[in-house]
C-alpha cells in the first residue's frame, strides 16, 4: 500500500520506511539539513506532526488509486444535467402552443392507428352470464407533426404525466360489460415519442367483454369469443384503424384460469359499423375455446349411467318381493331427479334442449321403465291369482239318473243350471280367443299353445323380467353408441 507524493505525484514513500518519509514530504535540501541539526526529542516531534500531516494525504490517494483501476463510461457521466435540460426544454418547446383537443391532421387526412395486443391472461369464463374475463396490453401507435423535434435523442421514453397533455385516439371496447386500468402503484401506461412525431401508446386493461354461448351440444361445445374495439367518437373519414404485423401476441398459458376450456388458437378480422352517427371501423380478436369434459364426466355422465344400470337391479330381484323392488325403483327415479338438477346449475336458463340435457332425461326414462316394468309385472300376476281363486268352483257330482237333454255333439251335460267343469287347458285356449288376449300380454301364464295366435306375439307375464334384463341394456348400450358418435364425430 503506497501513497503519492503531493508535489510530483511521482516518487512513492512506503509504511515501512515512514521514519524516513519525511524527505518525501517535497521540502528542499537546505531545510531537510536544518533539521538534522535539531536534537533528537525534537526531530522526533516533528517526526510526529508530519505524521499526523501525511496520513489524510495517504488515505485520500490510496482511495483515488482504487478508483483509477476501474474504467467509467464517459457517456453516462457525460452530462445527466446536460441530458435533463435538453429533455426537458424539447417537451417544453413542443407544448408551446399544443391543442390536445384536435386530432393530428385535422382537416387534412384521417389518422391512421396500428394496434397491437399482447394478451396476458383469459379467464375465468362464466357461462351463466354469458361473459368472459381478458387482461391484456393493449398499444396504439400513430403519427403527429406536431410532436416532431430535432436532436441528437431518438426517441422520448415517458411516463403517464405526459399523456393528458398530448392528443390520444378515444378507443373503447364495444362488447366490455366492465373495464379497469391497473392503477397500483402508478398508472400502468406508457408513452413514447421518436423525432419524427410517431407517438406509442400502451396501457395495461382487464376487461369483462360479453361472449354469446351456443349450448347447444354443452358440455361438447365450442365457441369463438369476441373482443371488439374502435373509436367512440371519430367516423372512419376522421380515424382509421388498422392491426400491425404483429397484431396480437399471447403470454404463456399455463397460468390462465380458463378452467373448463381449453385455448386451441385466435384470429383478428376488421370490420366497418354502419351507424346513424357515421361509419367506424371495427377492429375484433376472436378466441376459439373449447369446454374439457373432465368435470361434467365426473359430475354428471357417470352418475347418471351408474344409476342406469343401478336400477335393471330388480329385474334379478323375485317378483315377489315387493317391497325390495318398489323402494329400489323409487329410489333410482328420485336420484335422477336430483342429478338432473344440478347439472342445470352450471348453465343458463336456456329454452332449448342442450346436449347434457338428452343424456340425463335418457337416462331418466330408462329408470322410470324399469319401475313401470315392475308395475306391470306385478299387476298382471296378481290378476291372474285373482282369478284363478274365482274361477274354480267345487265340482259337482250327478247322478247317472238325472242326466236329461243330450244334445248331439257336446261333450258335457248341463243340469239344474249348474255350469259343467272345465280344466286349465280348456280355459287357456278359451282366453286365448277371448276378450283379453287382444292385448299384447296373455293372460294367464298357463297359454302355451305357440309363439303366434292370429298374428300376436304370445308373451308369458312371468318371463317379462328375463326380456328386461336383455332389452334394457342393449338399449342403453345403443343410445350411447349413436349419443357419443353424433355429438363428438358428427
Amino acid at each position: 500500500m503506497t501513497f503519492s507524493q503531493s508535489s510530483s505525484g511521482s516518487s512513492k514513500c512506503s509504511l515501512a520506511n515512514f521514519r524516513r518519509a519525511w524527505t518525501c514530504t517535497g521540502l528542499s535540501r537546505g531545510t531537510r539539513l536544518a533539521l538534522q541539526d535539531l536534537s533528537p526529542w525534537r526531530r522526533s516531534v516533528l517526526l510526529m506532526v508530519g505524521f499526523f500531516t501525511l496520513v489524510p494525504q495517504f488515505i485520500s490517494s490510496n482511495q483515488d488509486e482504487d478508483y483509477e483501476d476501474v474504467p467509467i463510461n464517459k457517456t453516462w457521466v457525460l452530462s445527466p444535467k446536460v441530458y435533463e435540460s435538453d429533455v426537458t426544454l424539447i417537451l417544453n418547446r413542443l407544448l408551446q402552443g399544443y391543442d390536445n383537443k384536435l386530432r393530428p391532421d385535422i382537416g387534412v387526412r384521417p389518422t391512421v392507428i396500428e394496434t397491437a395486443v399482447y394478451v396476458n391472461s383469459i379467464g375465468p369464463v362464466d357461462p351463466i352470464n354469458m361473459e368472459y374475463t381478458i387482461d391484456i396490453f393493449f398499444a396504439q401507435t400513430w403519427y403527429d407533426s406536431r410532436l416532431k423535434f430535432n436532436s441528437s435523442m431518438k426517441v422520448l421514453m415517458l411516463n403517464s404525466n405526459m399523456v393528458g397533455k398530448i392528443w390520444i385516439p378515444d378507443t373503447f371496447f364495444r362488447n366490455s360489460r366492465k373495464s379497469d386500468a391497473h392503477w397500483i402503484t402508478t398508472p400502468n401506461r406508457l408513452l413514447r415519442l421518436w423525432n419524427n412525431g410517431r407517438v406509442m401508446y400502451t396501457l395495461r386493461l382487464t376487461i369483462n367483454a360479453e361472449c354469446y354461448l351456443k349450448l347447444h351440444n354443452f358440455p361438447m361445445d365450442e365457441h369463438s369469443c369476441p373482443l371488439e374495439f374502435s373509436s367512440y367518437g371519430y367516423p372512419k373519414n376522421e380515424i382509421l384503424y388498422r392491426w400491425q404485423k404483429r397484431s396480437v401476441e399471447v403470454a404463456d398459458q399455463r397460468y390462465w384460469r380458463l378452467y373448463q376450456f381449453a385455448f386451441v388458437g385466435l384470429r383478428n378480422t376488421s370490420d366497418v359499423a354502419h351507424t346513424q352517427s357515421g361509419e367506424y371501423v371495427i377492429l375484433t380478436i376472436f378466441f376459439d375455446l373449447s369446454r374439457r369434459m373432465g368435470y361434467f364426466t365426473i359430475q354428471t355422465y357417470i352418475p347418471c349411467s351408474m344409476i342406469v344400470v343401478l336400477s335393471w337391479v330388480s329385474f334379478w330381484i323375485n317378483k315377489d318381493a315387493v317391497p325390495a323392488r318398489t323402494s329400489l325403483g323409487i329410489t333410482t327415479v328420485l336420484t335422477m331427479t336430483t342429478l338432473s338438477t344440478i347439472s342445470r346449475k352450471s348453465l343458463p336458463k336456456v329454452s332449448y334442449v342442450t346436449a347434457m340435457d338428452l343424456f340425463v332425461s335418457v337416462c331418466f326414462i330408462f329408470t322410470f321403465a324399469a319401475l313401470m316394468e315392475y308395475g306391470t309385472l306385478h299387476y298382471f300376476t296378481s290378476n291372474r291369482q285373482s282369478k284363478k281363486d274365482t274361477d274354480k268352483k267345487p265340482q259337482v257330482v250327478t247322478p247317472l239318473f238325472s242326466l236329461v237333454n243330450i244334445r248331439p255333439g257336446t261333450s258335457l251335460l248341463q243340469m239344474n243350471n249348474i255350469a259343467p267343469y272345465q280344466d286349465e287347458d280348456d280355459y287357456a285356449y278359451e282366453c286365448l280367443d277371448g276378450k283379453d288376449c287382444t292385448s299384447f300380454f296373455c293372460c294367464f301364464d298357463d297359454c302355451r299353445s305357440g309363439a303366434w295366435r292370429e298374428n300376436r306375439m304370445h308373451v308369458r307375464v312371468s318371463k317379462i323380467d328375463s326380456y328386461s334384463r336383455i332389452f334394457f341394456p342393449t338399449a342403453f348400450g345403443l343410445f350411447n353408441l349413436v349419443y357419443w358418435i353424433g355429438y363428438l364425430y358428427l
